[in-house]
């Protein structure tokens, strides 16, 4: 199959990217490199076609989408606290790049599109766990972005322009994720700050809780998406239906690492939502996804991961 991948050289779409070539696609990979890095990429660039370009730009977007039969699309500014200092840029990249993308898809005939949407969508209903048909109540310019661009796919979908299906991701880690960014996940951090032996900064009481999902389970639902029937313009969860509190996060790292690692604790993060559990049930059923690897068992790949590297 022809498949693009936005966001290429991010830290998810660049492992989507390897899985594509493993399994004998054809993969066209785009990246504007504001976020994403070109080191994730680069040993795969005799592979695929690389396109350094950015998907609000509909040229670009046609450009890319040429004969494509599938997209996953990734390409995003990831990160609530960035869209608390800069909502404008975020909903720019988020909402305007995913309708350029949307509307390049149908012009060129793209089958299917698949939407890397977040579960900060659900926002501050205190409801657990998360299933789709709950109201969204988000609490950052991101979760908002992420929801509009959603809504936008689901209206392509109904319409019979392209094909879509879109993921609430629930706190994805692994391997070649960064943990320099001032924006950087909680699990990569954390690891980097015990090989440096510096004290761990948890914002808030360490009590705050997420869904943790390995990397290979959110590149499995991608490609499980990519020919599912019956799916298109619906939204599934992408999570592993647990969660674990930052507290036992950094108990289990220090016991895979062999140190007692001591904790700054500082105030919570504007924006942040205290809880996150995915239900999963209709990706079970309707994609026949299957969390493969659990948390402490991606903890220890990661770990190992960022030990060697």
């Amino acid at each position: 199959m022809n498949v693009l991948v936005t966001g290429a050289a991010g830290f998810i779409g660049s492992h989507i990217v390897r899985k594509l070539l493993a399994d004998g696609h054809n993969v066209t990979a785009i990246d504007n490199l504001s976020t994403g890095l070109f080191w994730r990429i680069e040993p795969l660039l005799n592979d695929i076609r690389w396109i350094e370009g950015d998907v609000r730009n509909h040229e670009t977007c046609l450009d890319a989408t040429n004969n494509i039969e599938c997209v996953l699309h990734h390409a995003a500014i990831p990160s609530v606290s960035r869209s608390i200092t800069d909502p404008i840029a975020s909903n720019d990249s988020n909402v305007t790049g995913t309708v350029a993308l949307l509307e390049a898809c149908r012009k060129n005939g793209v089958r299917r599109l698949v939407f890397a949407g977040s579960s900060s969508a659900y926002g501050s209903n205190p409801a657990l766990p998360k299933h789709e048909s709950m109201m969204p109540t988000p609490m950052s310019p991101y979760a908002v972005s992420k929801l509009a661009a959603e809504y936008y796919c689901k209206v392509y979908a109904q319409l019979g322009f392209v094909e879509t299906v879109s993921f609430r991701y629930f706190n994805v880690f692994g391997p070649m994720q960064d943990p320099h960014s001032a924006y950087a996940a909680v699990v990569p951090k954390f690891i980097t700050q015990i090989l440096a032996r510096q004290p761990l900064t948890v914002e808030g009481d360490g009590t705050h809780s997420r869904d943790f999902t390995y990397i290979d389970n959110v590149v499995q639902a991608n490609i499980k998406a990519m020919t599912a029937p019956n799916v298109s313009g619906q939204l599934f969860n992408i999570g592993c239906g647990e969660r674990h509190d930052l507290n036992s996060l950094v108990h289990n790292l220090g016991s895979i690492m062999g140190v007692v690692p001591s904790v700054t604790y500082l105030p919570n993060r504007p924006g942040d939502v205290p809880h996150s559990l995915a239900d999963i049930s209709a990706a079970r059923t309707m994609l026949s996804y299957d969390p493969e690897v659990d948390f402490i068992s991606g903890l220890n790949k990661t770990v190992e991961w960022f030990t060697r590297k």
